[in-house]
């Protein structure tokens, strides 16, 4: 039990130096504010909320592996390396890709709701 317990702090330690150390997790923060906002004042129902979450953990879990593969450049080639910096680049790529499908997920998600409005 006490390695459980251990392993969440981890993993609390990590998703901590992600909010405070990538940029980009604040605009992932800032977005994920957003569409639970916008969620909860259109008052989407439940199969809604599962996409939203669903949007918001995928985009989130890619930054975090992100993150990781970065840290782990950086440790094995602190200087400029090609490899690296495709891993880099892909890695980022996953991200955006992720973000995007986001997007499109919260587009599609919140339309039926706003459409009436406007």
């Amino acid at each position: 039990m006490a390695a459980r317990i251990r392993s969440f702090r981890y993993a609390g330690r990590g998703l901590q130096f992600l909010l405070r150390n990538e940029h980009n997790a604040w605009l992932h923060l800032a977005a994920t504010s957003v569409a639970i906002g916008a969620g909860l004042a259109l008052e989407i129902d439940a199969p809604d909320w599962r996409w939203i979450v669903a949007a918001v953990l995928w985009v989130w879990s890619t930054e975090a592996l992100n993150t990781a593969v970065e840290q782990i450049c950086n440790l094995a080639s602190p200087g400029p390396d090609e490899h690296v910096r495709i891993a880099k680049d892909v890695s980022a790529g996953a991200v955006l890709v992720s973000a995007i499908g986001a997007a499109l997920i919260g587009a599609l998600t919140f339309w039926p709701y706003v459409a009436p409005l406007v």
